[in-house]
């Protein structure tokens, strides 16, 4: 065996993913296809570690392995210019998720607001405002659904 060649144990804990993931990777053609001792172990080169390094930081920053696939091809202008509009396609759904989340954090806070009053202004009578709220609205719903029925 090789010195420089690496079992998929070996490859596995120098990456910090499992043994499991290192197959699926190579299932997946994200890793090139292992040699395989007379024994059937597959023995990896040292780059593989960097690699699959590569596509676990590449999957924690929202890609989908599709994606990284797609990025470890051989990277002339073409695939250059694929990587670009992919980053840029990504941004703009971060930034999308992060519009929705502003607007959503914007929601909790009103609610908060809503109850501390609440409870600031009537004490132990408060009625929770987020919960009446919301039976409001259901109750509309299925008075809207009785309605609907009638007619």
């Amino acid at each position: 065996m090789n010195s420089e060649a690496l079992r998929i144990g070996e490859v596995a804990s120098r990456s910090g993913v499992s043994v499991d993931t290192v197959r699926y990777y190579e299932r997946r053609k994200l890793l090139p296809l292992a040699r395989r001792t007379e024994g059937g172990f597959r023995l990896f080169t040292p780059e593989t570690v960097e690699r699959v390094r590569f596509i676990k930081q590449a999957q924690d920053l929202g890609l989908s392995l599709d994606e990284i696939g797609s990025l470890l091809t051989s990277g002339n202008v073409r695939e250059c210019e694929r990587v670009r509009d992919l980053l840029r396609a990504k941004l703009s759904e971060l930034d999308e998720r992060m519009r929705l989340m502003r607007d959503f954090r914007r929601t909790l806070s009103h609610h908060l607001a809503a109850c501390e009053r609440a409870l600031e202004e009537q004490g132990n009578t408060a009625r929770c405002p987020v919960i009446v709220t919301i039976a409001n609205v259901r109750e509309g719903v299925r008075e809207g659904a009785r309605k609907g029925k009638k007619q």
